[in-house]
């Protein structure tokens, strides 16, 4: 009942009022942190590297990370002690991957303001966490100007190189469906499906036709700076936000619950969740073709034609 007055709130609450109330939760929960500083109450080093391994994060492991780390609670230095237990549980051998978008709203919003992409200097507005880990010496950054991810590690490259040119974000080659074919693991360090989950579109993106106008019609051209400086011109479509009001992505854990895609547990304060990439696109695949299910129709919908 909560979750789906949750989402009616979402979907027809001006975009204006919705940040207006992001920026008082924020402004609670630094408050929060502040007295929570203030005591001494804070999550280790050792404590966050604990819970990692226990929650099923190896050596050799692929992490895309989505977080808010006023929602963990108080942590000893911050994000610098998140991204060195992430390190340490993923070993030299693993990838981390994060998402380092550069719109502060609607990226439809953010093209049309006519920005110019800078794939070292643009800052990350997808966190305190993301933006720590852009900065980092050796992190690669893909070049897409509306959903570019950061990664660092043995296959940072790798990830990262495909996402140039890339007209739809979340097709074959971009650092989301390279973590599926990589057989990675999401970890929402308290963000919500809905809120966070990037992944989900991956299902859009893997078929020529999707059953619904996800995208804006209009091809976006944007001029970008790559590492070197060097200007180029890249295309891109937006995801239409009449669309994106109408995701209920929260509705699906059930579905992810009962196949095994995700499991919960808690880091700090935050309710976190840890995915299986593949499984999750896989999951996602069968149930559209077979009943129509999409983050924008949990419940099914029409049935598409094969793809």
């Amino acid at each position: 009942m909560m979750q789906r007055l949750r989402f009616l709130l979402l979907k027809y609450t001006p975009e204006f009022i919705l940040e207006a109330i992001r920026r008082q939760l924020k402004n609670f929960r630094r408050k929060r942190l502040a007295k929570e500083a203030a005591k001494g109450n804070g999550l280790s080093y050792q404590a966050i590297l604990s819970i990692l391994k226990a929650v099923g994060i190896k050596e050799g492991d692929v992490l895309l990370v989505h977080s808010s780390l006023s929602k963990i609670g108080f942590v000893e230095d911050g994000a610098k002690t998140i991204i060195n237990a992430l390190e340490e549980s993923t070993g030299e051998n693993g990838t981390i991957l994060m998402p380092a978008f550069p719109a502060e709203g609607r990226n439809l919003d953010y093209l049309l303001a006519n920005p110019i992409f800078d794939v070292v200097n643009t800052p990350s507005r997808m966190g305190a966490i993301t933006e720590y880990f852009r900065t980092l010496p050796g992190t690669y950054r893909s070049i897409h100007p509306t959903d570019s991810i950061c990664s660092r590690g043995k296959d940072a490259d790798w990830f990262t190189s495909g996402h140039l040119n890339m007209q739809r974000p979340y097709a074959e080659n971009s650092p989301f469906r390279r973590l599926c074919d990589r057989k990675g693991k999401i970890l929402m360090l308290g963000t919500t499906l809905n809120g966070a989950c990037t992944n989900l579109h991956t299902l859009e993106d893997a078929f020529d036709k999707f059953l619904y106008p996800v995208y804006m019609s209009e091809l976006f051209t944007v001029d970008v700076l790559d590492q070197h400086g060097q200007k180029l011109t890249v295309q891109t479509f937006a995801h239409n936000p009449e669309w994106s009001a109408k995701r209920n992505a929260d509705a699906l854990k059930p579905m992810f619950l009962r196949e095994g895609v995700l499991k919960e547990f808690k880091l700090g304060k935050a309710d976190c969740m840890l995915i299986d990439a593949a499984k999750m696109l896989e999951v996602m695949k069968t149930n559209y073709l077979k009943k129509g299910v999409t983050m924008y129709t949990p419940e099914g919908g029409p049935l598409p034609n094969a793809a």
